[in-house]
């Protein structure tokens, strides 16, 4: 991931904002996202004029080839380096984010000589508005996931296990160019289609079966999110095309009122009470979406517990679901980019109700 200079000028300008003047990073998605290091240990520490990247010497050549723009401060004591540096520099206030595990907090609490002040979601909130290169990414992610889809339908039967679907799945994408999924693969089949993250089983594929399939897979560091629901040969149940229909029409009412300024809150309702107009308002139970990019759950959150204004460069998952059990599960999800005058579907494959 190559390093973006704005992202630590825009990550100074909050820490203005928050008064503070330096800010530990210890969340792995954030250290990729300010400071382009992939490395899989480490920490960074951003001041007033100057970044550190605080690893250790396997990363040593890494740093310095790929992030030559940051200080490499080469140690196996994370936080102590990053104390020492605060001292040496006479830091004031080192903003450090709040999901830090407890042990880390008692170091800091312990050992710092300048103020410690925890932040929540600040480079969240930064992350959550792509630059054009991001939605590149997220856009390529998605095709791939359409291709994904595609290749499952013409190739799933009866017979196949919920966990060798998954498995061809995972083989597809990763020779298409994906590098892994960004959660486990869920195939659901049959009953199991009403646990809305089932997972997958060694549990046979039978014809009549409905499947539904919800997966995620990382393009160049960022991940696309979809969920089809499809049958294996004939429905014997005329109540889950009812169902489907109503999941399809929700999916697409909440999609069609996306524009910059709309709520998570009002997002949700558009496509719950609908569904709850259709009598089926007890059986969705999870929430309408939420967005992604360099992680498969970031800002901003959609549903009715969400304030979260939806803003150009934001990308959101809609994935209302009905879930009826006895009768089956039909969730259908879309990643969808706000724009300055409204919405583009990232995901328009196909969604019509199917029968293979």
């Amino acid at each position: 991931m190559l390093y973006n200079a704005k992202r630590v000028v825009a990550l100074r300008q909050e820490m203005q904002r928050l008064k503070v003047d330096a800010f530990l990073v210890t969340d792995r998605a954030n250290i990729k996202y300010i400071s382009g290091f992939t490395g899989d240990d480490g920490i960074l520490l951003v001041t007033e004029n100057q970044q550190y990247i605080i690893t250790d010497s396997r990363f040593e050549q890494q740093v310095k080839t790929d992030n030559p723009e940051w200080s490499f401060c080469n140690t196996r004591d994370y936080l102590g380096s990053a104390l020492k540096i605060a001292a040496q520099k006479h830091l004031v206030a080192m903003a450090f984010e709040s999901n830090i595990d407890y042990a880390s907090y008692d170091f800091l609490d312990e050992n710092a000589v300048c103020d410690i002040v925890p932040f929540t979601g600040v480079i969240e909130r930064l992350r959550s508005f792509k630059d054009d290169d991001e939605v590149a990414l997220l856009k390529q992610s998605c095709i791939l996931a359409g291709k994904g889809y595609q290749y499952i339908l013409d190739t799933i039967h009866p017979g196949q296990t919920e966990a060798q679907v998954a498995a061809k799945l995972d083989y597809f994408m990763k020779m298409n160019g994906a590098s892994q999924w960004s959660f486990e693969t869920i195939v659901a089949s049959g009953e199991r289609t009403t646990w809305p993250h089932g997972t997958f089983t060694n549990k046979k594929l039978s014809d009549g079966d409905l499947i539904t399939l919800d997966f995620g897979y990382y393009y160049q560091d960022y991940t696309s999110d979809v969920t089809r629901t499809f049958s294996i040969g004939k429905q014997v149940n005329a109540q889950v095309k009812d169902i489907y229909e109503t999941v399809l029409e929700a999916n697409q009412r909440t999609i069609a009122a996306i524009k910059p300024g709309i709520t998570g809150r009002e997002l949700d309702a558009i496509g719950r009470e609908y569904i709850a107009q259709k009598g089926y308002g007890e059986y969705f139970n999870h929430g309408m979406g939420h967005g992604i990019g360099l992680s498969i759950h970031e800002l901003p959150n959609v549903g009715r517990s969400y304030a979260d204004q939806m803003m150009p460069g934001q990308v959101v998952t809609i994935e209302p679901g009905i879930y009826v059990p006895g009768v089956g599960g039909v969730r259908i999800e879309d990643d969808i980019l706000i724009t300055p005058t409204g919405h583009e579907n990232l995901t328009p494959f196909s969604k019509a109700y199917t029968e293979v």
